[in-house]
């Protein structure tokens, strides 16, 4: 019973970060054809992102930890392994690179404008790490229904 409500936990906290992420797109882009709505937008994304996204990514970890303890599951099972060090880069690559960028395209914005090379240059970069992040969430998901015996 244990094992269930933590998977269950650990599915919900799965959908609600990669969901909430899935959604950050589209608010851009629609802000983005009214650059009056674009600051609270991305104050909107970062909300989201501090408050929802990331902490549910770290419950997604705690209790996919513990999933494993419960269930007594090897961390070097190929499938676990991999999405584990898939997790960790995710995890690495927004807080170091998507996090910041989205601060500083915040600041530019507010001080430059939309049009400001600074803040369009800061947008490129968010809209390229945001791509590579949901690329990285995709494999983890992946991995983690799926679980291919990748090597033997």
């Amino acid at each position: 019973m244990l094992y269930s409500i933590l998977k269950w936990i650990h599915v919900l906290a799965a959908v609600l970060a990669v969901g909430a992420n899935a959604t950050y797109g589209v608010w851009i882009t629609r802000a983005a054809r009214r650059p009056q709505d674009l600051s609270f937008t991305l104050r909107g994304i970062q909300w989201i992102d501090d408050r929802m996204a990331n902490p549910a990514y770290a419950l997604s970890l705690v209790s996919g930890l513990l999933m494993v303890w419960v269930g007594r599951l090897n961390l070097a099972t190929p499938w676990l392994l991999t999405s584990l060090v898939l997790y960790v880069l995710l995890v690495l690559l927004g807080l170091l690179g998507y996090t910041p960028t989205l601060r500083q395209q915040i600041r530019a914005l507010e001080s430059q404008g939309p049009d400001a090379p600074r803040y369009q240059a800061l947008a490129r970069r968010g809209i390229w790490l945001g791509i590579i992040l949901a690329v990285l969430a995709m494999a983890v998901l992946f991995l983690m229904v799926v679980k291919p015996p990748l090597w033997a």
